[in-house]
């Protein structure tokens, strides 16, 4: 499902204008991602939780190259689902 799939299924379930919603929607990202950025997690009750995990440094090899290069810590962005969510899922 794509964002444009999303944003249909709200203004067909809501009556509620697509340019509207697809403001709403992308309005909504923005906010998650700066929060991301600014190392706030984003918690959502019954639905799930978009956090930042840290990765350590670690030791990689280029193939190309034949050598061994260090890719320093970073932190990535996950999402972990409410329990109820994936349940539902599962079912």
């Amino acid at each position: 499902m794509t964002k444009a799939d999303v944003v249909s299924e709200i203004a067909k379930k809501t009556g509620i204008d697509k340019a509207d919603v697809l403001a709403c929607v992308e309005g909504f990202m923005e906010v998650v991602k700066a929060s991301l950025e600014n190392d706030e997690n984003v918690y959502l009750r019954g639905f799930g939780s978009f956090i930042t995990k840290k990765r350590a440094a670690k030791a990689a090899r280029d193939i190309l190259k034949n050598t061994t290069i260090t890719v320093p810590e970073h932190k990535i962005p996950a999402f972990k689902p409410a329990k109820t969510f994936a349940q539902a899922v599962r079912k």
